[in-house]
């Protein structure tokens, strides 16, 4: 788990410096309007997206994972989830045309919207979720990064003026899901997938609606922010706030990936009921999580106006404020995931999740008409904080009997402690730095550097378990 930890990192990290590669470019050749047609067919084509993948991907993982070790078994069950999301891509399909003949002034944006369409059949064709069952994280990295070389090189080729931008749109479809029918080829080697129409319907569509309507409540919790925020104050306020907004979720989504490449050994030990197992992997996510989250929080705390100069520069730097609001969203964030994810999904409980995922919706969109006229874009981040921490309780209270060892367990308790220990040297190690160096990339370089090494020096010197496990199968490794 520990190597697909690693690989999924780099995946994450891959998909966000293939945009820093490709947008500075792509919009100095296709200029504002280019890039304004580009985007706004991207953004009519994401919603139906969205009809075609409903929650499939996540009921997928969570029931075939305790089907791998049977090819059989596997095979029937990729084939009929494959076929429920071959009908849900052909109504996305059908209600994209029904759009497109009904709304005139999407008629200018016909072809690069047919264009950018054909990433839904191809994302259903890829069938992801296969390879997340057989923690396949080694072939998606390779694929990965080649087809994102290839669409680099086949950018700076064929978008060498403005009347390009079909091109680049072909490009950026290649780009994130050309891939995938390779995908479909080589999923024949884990499993066997036909089309298969005889079963019941019904035992799929509502955990996979009751999980999409789950994704569509986080979705406009997450997008409510920017929109009150523009309806209430201006569009400072949302540049502000979407800035800070962007580093957050580029810093959650790695300190995240940890969590997703646990998700199928999880849900397979709960679906073959091997609970002791399962407690043991809970354990250890749990240890790994924190050990790794909360001196991330930490940092993200201490160098906020360093990033926020460095990344989006001075005019934003009152994006600083909102942005350490947001790192304490990180915890809430993440241990609600665990418990959702990895806990609440696996045992079947997803319509729990949905209350807790609705109940932070709303939550969060009634805070943010009381606190956005007050504090802006500070009240944002802040009500992100409350709402993600509340689907954090609520998670642990629908899954406490399945989770609630982590709390009495000695061993997690003492290395939460280390760990907090640790973050305290992160910020004595920052501010001597913010004191000493006066540039802003040589305070945020050094207070990376110095924190990351005193954390690391207190965590193993206090023991914390799974640092030393860390050091030793480092040491192993070496070794042999």
């Amino acid at each position: 788990m520990g190597v697909n930890a690693l690989l999924n990192s780099l995946q994450t990290i891959l998909n966000l410096i293939f945009p820093l590669i490709t947008f500075p470019y792509a919009s100095r050749i296709l200029s504002v309007d280019g890039m304004g047609k580009f985007n706004f067919s991207s953004s009519i084509v994401s919603y139906f997206s969205l009809i075609a993948s409903l929650g499939i991907s996540t009921f997928a993982i969570r029931e075939g994972a305790k089907y791998r070790d049977d090819r059989g078994k596997i095979s029937k069950f990729a084939s009929r989830v494959f076929t429920f999301n071959l009908a849900s891509t052909l109504i996305a399909y059908i209600a994209l045309v029904i759009t497109l003949f009904v709304a005139p002034a999407l008629h200018k944006y016909l072809t690069s919207i047919l264009l950018l369409s054909i990433s839904i059949i191809l994302t259903t064709l890829g069938t992801d979720w296969i390879y997340t069952i057989f923690e396949e994280y080694g072939y998606l990295t390779l694929r990965n990064i080649i087809f994102k070389i290839l669409s680099v090189i086949l950018l700076f080729v064929f978008v060498r003026s403005s009347d390009d931008y079909l091109n680049y749109v072909g490009i950026s479809v290649f780009a994130s899901v050309g891939s995938n029918i390779l995908n479909f080829i080589y999923a024949r080697k884990l499993c066997d997938i036909k089309i298969d129409t005889h079963f019941d319907w019904k035992a799929y569509a509502v955990p996979i609606f009751t999980i999409f309507a789950a994704t569509v409540a986080i979705q406009i919790y997450v997008s409510s922010d920017v929109t009150i925020l523009g309806f209430l104050k201006n569009d400072y306020a949302v540049g502000i706030y979407s800035t800070s907004v962007k580093i957050y979720s580029i810093v959650g989504s790695l300190l995240m990936a940890i969590q997703v490449v646990t998700i199928p050994r999880l849900a397979m030990l709960m679906g073959q009921h091997r609970m002791r197992e399962y407690r043991r992997v809970m354990r250890q996510l749990f240890n790994t999580f924190l050990l790794i989250l909360l001196p991330g929080m930490t940092g993200l705390f201490m160098v906020s106006p360093e990033i926020i100069y460095i990344i989006a520069g001075p005019k934003y730097i009152a994006s600083s404020t909102s942005l350490r609001i947001l790192a304490f969203a990180m915890v809430g964030s993440g241990i609600s995931g665990i418990f959702g994810q990895c806990a609440l999904m696996p045992a079947k409980r997803e319509r729990k999740n949905l209350i807790s995922s609705a109940t932070s919706a709303v939550l969060n969109i009634v805070l943010n008409f009381a606190l956005i006229p007050f504090l802006s874009y500070d009240g944002a981040a802040l009500t992100t904080v409350l709402a993600e921490c509340t689907m954090m309780f609520m998670n642990y209270y629908y899954s406490r009997d399945i989770t609630g060892f982590v709390f009495r367990d000695k061993t997690i308790i003492k290395n939460v402690i280390i760990d907090l220990l640790g973050c305290v040297g992160i910020i004595l190690s920052c501010l001597v730095c913010q004191h000493l160096i006066s540039s802003n990339v040589g305070r945020l370089i050094s207070s990376v550097v110095l924190s990351g090494i005193i954390y690391v020096i207190i965590v193993l010197s206090l023991r914390q378990t799974t640092a030393v496990e860390m050091l030793e199968q480092i040491k192993f490794r070496i070794q042999h």
